[in-house]
């Protein structure tokens, strides 16, 4: 078992956008209407808002490779990119989506070890996150990784309201 993790580039905008649409709807489909599903794809996954946030210099991409196949990535921000007023000395996880078919390898420990060594090189004492308090899954992964719920807030599925948990981890 081969895992790598590679910082995408413009020229990783194509396959970053199938990645993001393949796991966002395996993950949230059978939670959320076609519709709002749909709007939300089209909204946060377009090749123009990815290519903007790929060249955000706030803002950072890794693909994880598993035997030479890209299994999935993480997308990390600082200072004005963060999601929410966080400040300086934290650093957020966006995302870290990973396929189907590669989770239960621990990849999202390697790609949480890459966020938290991230951080620490950027001085910054705090990592946080954003995940849907429905995803029970994500929660129980945080919180063994060392995550405590510290806030919520909203977030909009197409039309729908819901709501993630802000969960958050101290370095030291």
């Amino acid at each position: 078992m081969t895992i790598i993790i590679k910082k995408c580039t413009l020229e990783d905008l194509h396959t970053l956008q199938e990645i993001s649409y393949e796991t966002f709807n395996e993950t949230f489909k059978d939670q959320n209407s076609p519709e709002n599903m749909k709007a939300y794809l089209e909204r946060a996954f377009n090749l123009n808002q990815l290519e903007k946030e790929l060249s955000n210099l706030s803002s950072e991409f890794f693909f994880v490779y598993f035997n030479k196949e890209v299994a999935g990535y993480l997308k990390i921000n600082t200072n004005e990119a963060q999601s929410e007023e966080m400040g300086d000395e934290s650093l957020e996880i966006e995302r870290i989506y990973i396929r189907i078919k590669f989770q239960k390898h621990g990849l999202g420990k390697y790609l949480i070890n890459k966020a938290m060594e991230i951080a620490i090189e950027g001085n910054k004492k705090k990592i946080w996150l954003g995940v849907w308090e429905k995803n029970e899954n994500a929660i129980a992964f945080y919180k063994k990784m060392g995550f405590v719920q510290t806030g919520a807030h909203s977030f909009y599925m197409g039309d729908e309201e819901q709501i993630d948990f802000i969960m958050t981890k101290t370095l030291k």
